[in-house]
Formats: structure tokens, sequence, C-alpha cells
């Protein structure tokens, strides 16, 4: 390897580390409070996230690689009066890498409780996942492992175009939060 070379993989790792840690303290402060919009951090109020399709809190081969590899139905319901749209992260942190995000979905109608199987609703956006594409990324788990489904009441829309970059749309959910609510089911091989 030239030195050219080794200089170039260098500053492609440096570059890989601060997006790594720009996306983990996004993730942190979204596991924390919000702010309500008033830069005051506020605990967010409390939700309920539920599906038909997690039995026994297991998530089934369908909605992983190992099987069809589509997205789960959810449910919530319990948002703040004041929400202006929701957000899901779907998650898992205990990933080499964490959070490992598999699916971001944002601007989702304030009316809306729910996703359906295999779908989006309608006006809702996707940034990039972890994987870099938008849409849900199948978690493939090769031992049993923990996947957190959590919906964000926001006090805002985001705004943000389909492909947003996954720190800035999680920087963007963090600073709007003001509901949150969370399923979290183990996948097996």
């Amino acid at each position: 390897m030239t030195s050219e070379q080794s200089r170039i993989r260098r500053r492609r790792w440096s570059a890989t580390r601060c997006a790594a840690a720009t996306v983990l303290a996004a993730a942190f402060t979204l596991v924390g409070c919000g702010t309500a919009g008033q830069g005051a951090p506020v605990a967010p109020r409390m939700m309920s996230v539920s599906s038909v399709a997690f039995s026994a809190s297991i998530l089934p081969q369908r909605y992983t690689c190992h099987g069809a590899g589509i997205n789960p139905p959810l449910d919530w319901s319990g948002a703040p009066t004041a929400t202006k749209s929701f957000a899901l992260v779907v998650d898992d942190s205990s990933a080499p890498i964490t959070p490992y995000i598999y699916w971001l979905v944002f601007d989702i109608g304030p009316g809306t409780t729910d996703i359906q199987e295999d779908s989006l609703p309608t006006g809702a956006r996707q940034a990039l996942n972890s994987a870099g594409t938008p849409g849900y990324h199948a978690p493939c788990p090769a031992h049993s492992h923990s996947y957190r489904f959590t919906v964000y009441a926001l006090n805002t829309w985001l705004s943000q175009g389909n492909g947003a970059s996954l720190a800035t749309a999680l920087t963007a959910i963090a600073s709007a939060t003001i509901g949150r609510g969370r399923i979290v089911v183990t996948g097996q091989p």
C-alpha cells in the first residue's frame, strides 16, 4: 500500500468515526428528554406502542432478513394534544456500532395512529438508515437481539426530504419530541 492510499484510508476512517459520533450523540439525545420547542429540557409524555404481530415480545422472522424482510404493523396512542407529527425509529442499541438504525420515518400525520405491515403512511418520509438507504432495512439477527420500535410525538413537521441524513433527522426529532412510546422485541436467527 502506498503512502497516498494509506492517507486516503485514514481520512475515510476518520470521516466514518465522525459521522458515527454525530449519529450516536443525536440518538442519545432521543433517549433522554425533549425540549418541547422551548430549549428547556422536559420529560416527554409517555405513549403506548403495540403490534398485533409481536407475540410474547418476539420479532417474527417475517420481519427480518430471514423472512419477507417487510416492516411490521404498529399502533400507538396517548400522544399529547400539541402533536403536529410523529416519527418512528427502529434500532438495535446493542449492535457493535450503536445505535444501529433499521428504519427512520418522519412527518407522519398527527391523525395517524398506526403503520400497516409493509407500508408507509401517506405523506410520511424516510431518512437514511444505518445501511445508507431510505426504508426499512430488515434486522438480520445471528443470535438473540433486542430491537426497539420507538414512536415520537413531535411539536412540528420536520419537512426534510426523503433520504434525509440520519444525523439530521435524529437531531430534528430530538429537538421536537413532546411524547414517546416504545415496544422492545427480541429477534431470533
